[in-house]
């Protein structure tokens, strides 16, 4: 089977570029890690590519705010590049800063600010998809998902989360302790069209079970893999 071309857009400070390199290629895919000034520079990168995930970390030290920066790079240095990646049916997933940078692009609703403890926090949860989940990245996951979080801004804010579940853009909610004080227990939010997708917890850093902490006990089995989730993004690129 050809593997589906995959595009990671990774900024100064980004540290988990490769983690989810890691994750699509055993989706199945052929993926591209680029910086997003290299992006910028040569935009045909993201006209070649099937999905892309705007990776996790801390870009730009999170200066003036977390993903605030590169948020600014994609904005300005592509114009509605990545609206048109989009709207041509193309899966967008961004993880933790990723998240951080598409909600202030207004690719997706609402905004992150600091954890309710106000600390930093790196721990592992449980997450559970949400039932009226519109995004592709989600389909059909019905047992819940470990992974780990790593964060000092993940409380996720909307004014109106009702609007949000009805309209099926809460994606993933945490299932465990929410760590954070996100409104409604939202770990994970989409797009109206339910392709693009943001969270805070890293999937990426969950795609084979000896990876989870309690897996010599019988904790975070295949059926809880973050795994999941790419390869829901790699078979919607490659069928739509």
């Amino acid at each position: 089977m050809t593997p589906v071309p995959a595009l990671v857009i990774a900024g100064p400070g980004t540290n988990r570029d490769r983690d989810v390199a890691e994750a699509l290629e055993l989706a199945g895919a052929k993926v591209r890690i680029v910086l997003a000034s290299e992006l910028i520079e040569t935009p045909r990168y993201l006209d070649e590519a099937r999905l892309a995930v705007v990776a996790g970390g801390f870009s730009y030290a999170d200066s003036l705010g977390a993903g605030r920066m590169l948020a600014l790079d994609l904005t300005i240095g592509l114009g509605d590049r990545l609206r048109t990646f989009i709207d041509d049916g193309r899966p967008l997933i961004g993880i933790c800063n990723g998240f951080q940078v598409l909600t202030r692009t207004g690719l997706l609703p609402g905004a992150l600010g600091h954890n309710a403890q106000g600390r930093f926090d790196c721990r592992w949860v449980v997450l559970d998809t949400a039932p009226r989940s519109n995004s592709v990245w989600t389909a059909g996951l019905d047992a819940p998902i470990h992974c780990p979080i790593a964060h000092g801004e993940g409380r996720y804010v909307h004014p109106d989360p009702a609007s949000l579940d009805t309209a099926g853009q809460i994606a993933l909610r945490y299932r465990s302790t929410n760590p954070n004080g996100s409104v409604d227990d939202i770990a994970g939010v989409s797009d109206a069209s339910g392709l693009v997708l943001g969270l805070m917890p890293h999937p990426e850093n969950h795609i084979v079970a000896r990876q989870h902490p309690h897996h010599r006990r019988g904790g975070g089995g295949p059926a809880h893999l973050g795994l999941r989730v790419f390869s829901n993004g790699v078979e919607h690129a490659r069928t739509s």
